[in-house]
């Protein structure tokens, strides 16, 4: 089912439904959204870091194991990680959560449509996943208080969807109810625009200052008296010499002398240009070195738990929230969204945590293999790697129980 069959179900707004109740007195009737400062080079790059790194992240869904001591777990096989693998029949995964945090950080507020069909027992069998991009939106409740939110979109057209069929992740959420950003719903760009403001002064005085190193550097100065077609005569003269000049000196005859003008260029000083940029990208938590791909593992790990993680985190629960009944909640059903293998990690690093991991028996061969570049084995699929020592010491332990004479007990105890 394509996402304009599923939205028609619900394209009338229904019978009894009014304005949402809102606590602080606003009507929840919200347009999207300013995109002032947007127009920044600045502004721009540290979005596209953020959305870049984001999208990195590997959504699955995961269930808690009971017999395991709720070790999470991933359900390979279900619908709804098909669907996370492809979201619709236009997008890939990268695609789509590109553009659902394009649209966070434009918006603070990002809406997915999830779109499916019901079996014969009723049940949600989940077929697409459609970010949408509505111009308004609008928060309504029934007289039993469900909540709907009806979309406007820029072509005219609107539709109303029950709030508990839409996958909505919200950026800065704090003042007001429904929405991410300011108490209208809106980004808060009153700050940052003052600081975009002086970028874009000190950019014009960088670019005039730089003008004014072609204008006029100097005076030619003729020791006699010229008629006005002399001296244009003598001009284009000039222009000729310039135009051919490959030396860097201006021939002249001894009745004319130059005088160069001392143009003093005043450019910004490099200090100061880095704090604004740096005050810019501080407002969406990028510092330099991750702008420009310069960084260390520290600078990386601290952009991560600092601007990363917390929006994979709201992004998982908020798919979790829309995605899984009350009942599937409960039998612990979510989803996670995980950051790439071994993200922070360099050569050695990562050769001391696999030292750990293969002693312990916890990884797979072909995870070694893959984390170091190399493509996986079909022959070494569900081989558990684990060292000779680990493996003699398993060994002789099985060799030490089998001779027991059963008075010890074994490591799961006896009853």
């Amino acid at each position: 089912m394509g996402l304009f069959d599923f939205i028609s179900k619900f394209k009338n707004t229904k019978n009894g439904v009014k304005l949402a109740k809102i606590l602080n007195g606003f009507t929840p009737i919200f347009s999207q959204f300013g995109q002032d400062i947007y127009a920044s080079d600045v502004v721009q790059q540290a979005i596209s870091c953020l959305v870049t790194e984001l999208t990195k992240a590997n959504p699955y869904h995961v269930m808690k194991d009971n017999k395991n001591n709720n070790d999470l777990t991933p359900v390979e096989k279900s619908n709804i990680q098909r669907l996370l693998e492809q979201p619709n029949e236009r997008m890939t995964q990268t695609d789509f959560f590109e553009k659902v945090y394009w649209q966070l950080f434009l918006n603070y507020n990002a809406f997915i449509i999830p779109t499916y069909i019901r079996d014969n027992k009723g049940n949600k069998i989940y077929t697409g996943l459609y970010p949408i991009q509505p111009t308004e939106v609008i928060f309504l409740q029934d007289e039993s208080e469900k909540l709907f939110i009806k979309f406007l979109f820029a072509n005219g057209y609107e539709t109303t969807l029950r709030y508990s069929d839409v996958i909505h992740i919200r950026y800065r959420y704090s003042v007001n109810e429904f929405l991410g950003g300011n108490e209208f719903g809106q980004p808060d760009n009153k700050a940052i625009l003052k600081t975009l403001e002086l970028n874009h002064v000190l950019l014009q005085g960088v670019s005039k200052a730089l003008k004014s190193s072609f204008a006029i550097n100097g005076v030619i100065k003729y020791n006699t008296l010229m008629d006005d077609g002399k001296m244009e005569k003598n001009i284009q003269e000039i222009e000729k010499h310039l135009a051919n000049n490959e030396s860097g000196f201006l021939p002249l005859d001894i009745k004319g002398e130059f005088i160069p003008l001392q143009n003093k260029i005043q450019l910004v000083d490099a200090n100061t240009l880095k704090f604004i940029d740096e005050k810019i990208l501080r407002n969406f938590g990028v510092s330099l070195p991750i702008l420009t791909g310069d960084y260390t593992k520290d600078q990386y790990e601290a952009f991560y738990q600092k601007s990363l993680e917390p929006v994979l985190k709201r992004t998982g629960e908020s798919f979790t929230m829309s995605l899984f009944t009350d009942r599937e909640k409960g039998f612990g059903n979510k989803i996670l969204l995980y950051p790439h293998e071994l993200i922070f990690m360099d050569t050695g690093q990562k050769i001391d945590l696999f030292n750990l991991l293969v002693d312990s028996a916890s990884c797979y061969k072909n995870e070694v293999r893959t984390a170091f570049g190399m493509r996986p084995l079909k022959e070494l699929a569900g081989q558990i790697a684990m060292s000779s020592n680990k493996s003699n010491a398993e060994n002789n332990k099985v060799e030490n129980e089998n001779n027991n004479d059963g008075g010890i007990e074994n490591e799961q105890g006896t009853d």
